[in-house]
């Protein structure tokens, strides 16, 4: 005979630890894809965090920059307050002396009675009819005024100045933060690759700069007459440049330095024209407008080379179809191929 119970459910417990099992699969099996992810896979997803890390670098050393011109500005309106502060209590100790002379001889004149009394803006407007004060005596009355006024200029725009450079410092701490969050987020990628895979990685990546920078050599070799085979006519401050940033092969790459011994990749340009007297600004955006623009066709040894539609990365062109700059995040300075990037334009610095 059939029996009509029902049939018994599930418990609590029971459902519980088949959805806990049912997450853990569904984990693993993320982590299984992960896992899955090929050595090539992994480099272009990393190639991709330290491209983005470079172009919040950039905005890090705007941010930097600017920081440092509002740090300078507020410190020269300070000053110039402090100044203008002294200025105007010797103007003041000057009006007292008048008064107390006056005192001395049979009373304060009505005009200083007034001044002292708080208001001398008040009297000034009153001083044509009143006619009651001496030709100094107003003199110093309009100095103390004018003294004033400007006073309370300066002091508000150092506060308004104090205020951006809250805002810029804050807008720092958010690049930085960046910056950091995706080169952890890489190493993390990396960090999944065997030893021998990121081995393998390192001597693709050493491999490369070798052949760039053996290519830069032989185009740069001494021809018969002793100079440099170049491609075209270039400055000679682009030269000492070139010449300068060659010495730095295989200094580390570091966002936010400027060198000796590390550099980011405007840093590099920044302190290779350093040495050779020329002062670039900060960011690979700025040094776009550091000099005449030349097409590829015009580049010659020592050009600033520009690099991607934001213009984020820059370098030095090396002659030859070669660029030598500092590349990214766990590279080296080093010697590479125009158009292993999307170029843009060069610049020629006089």
């Amino acid at each position: 005979m059939a029996s009509h119970r029902r049939p018994k459910q599930p418990s609590r417990a029971r459902v519980t630890v088949f959805g806990a099992t049912a997450a853990a699969t569904v984990a693993l099996s993320s982590q299984a894809a992960q896992a899955a992810e090929t050595k090539e896979q992994v480099q272009e997803r990393v190639d991709q965090l330290h491209e983005e890390a470079a172009i919040a670098t950039e905005e890090y050393n705007g941010a930097k920059e600017r920081e440092g011109q509002l740090q300078e500005e507020v410190e020269t309106l300070q000053d110039s307050a402090a100044r203008g502060q002294e200025e105007l209590n010797e103007l003041r100790s000057g009006l007292g002396s008048i008064a107390a002379a006056q005192y001395r001889t049979g009373g304060l004149d009505p005009s200083v009675q007034l001044f002292l009394s708080g208001d001398p803006d008040a009297y000034l407007e009153r001083a044509s009819t009143l006619n009651q004060i001496t030709g100094k005596q107003a003199e110093t009355l309009q100095l103390i005024e004018a003294k004033q006024r400007t006073l309370a200029q300066q002091r508000e725009e150092a506060t308004e100045k104090l205020a951006e450079l809250e805002d810029t410092r804050d807008e720092l701490k958010d690049r930085k933060d960046t910056i950091q969050g995706k080169l952890n987020e890489a190493q993390s990628l990396l960090n999944q690759l065997t030893e021998e895979e990121r081995a393998a990685i390192a001597a693709e990546e050493a491999a490369e700069a070798a052949a760039a920078q053996a290519e830069a050599e032989r185009a740069n070799r001494s021809g018969s007459d002793g100079r440099p085979v170049l491609d075209g006519t270039g400055s000679s401050r682009g030269q000492a440049a070139l010449s300068a940033g060659a010495t730095k092969v295989g200094s580390p790459y570091v966002w936010g330095a400027t060198g000796p011994n590390s550099f980011d990749c405007s840093g590099f340009t920044t302190w290779s024209f350093a040495q050779a007297g020329v002062q670039l600004p900060r960011t690979s955006q700025a040094q776009a407008n550091a000099g005449m623009r030349v097409s590829e066709s015009q580049l010659a040894p020592g050009d600033i080379v520009l690099f991607y539609g934001d213009l984020h990365h820059v370098g030095i062109y090396a002659g030859n179809g070669q660029v030598l700059h500092a590349p990214g995040t766990g590279k080296y300075v080093e010697y590479t191929g125009l158009h292993t990037m999307p170029f843009q334009f060069g610049v020629r610095v006089g």
